[in-house]
């Protein structure tokens, strides 16, 4: 089980994960979706899935549901790709 940090930029052009450049930043998820009644998590889960080569049902919120700062779970995965 991995634990991320993440920003989410919801109503942006297109689905995109940005991976940190250092340890101290937060990896970035832009996302078509608009932030209203859990439409950008979705999006933000099945983006960072697909990103990641894991199940989409491996990869979960668990905090900030209504913030752009979150947390991030991957049950399935133990580090992060490579970008």
């Amino acid at each position: 089980m991995l634990r991320v940090r993440i920003k989410v930029k919801p109503r942006a052009g297109r689905n995109e994960v940005v991976p940190a450049a250092a340890l101290d930043e937060l990896m970035l998820v832009t996302v078509t979706a608009a932030a209203e009644g859990g439409k950008a998590n979705a999006a933000v889960c099945r983006a960072l899935a697909k990103w990641a080569g894991a199940p989409k049902s491996s990869v979960s919120i668990v905090r900030g549901q209504t913030a752009p700062v979150k947390t991030v779970e991957f049950a399935t995965l133990d580090e992060l790709p490579e970008p």
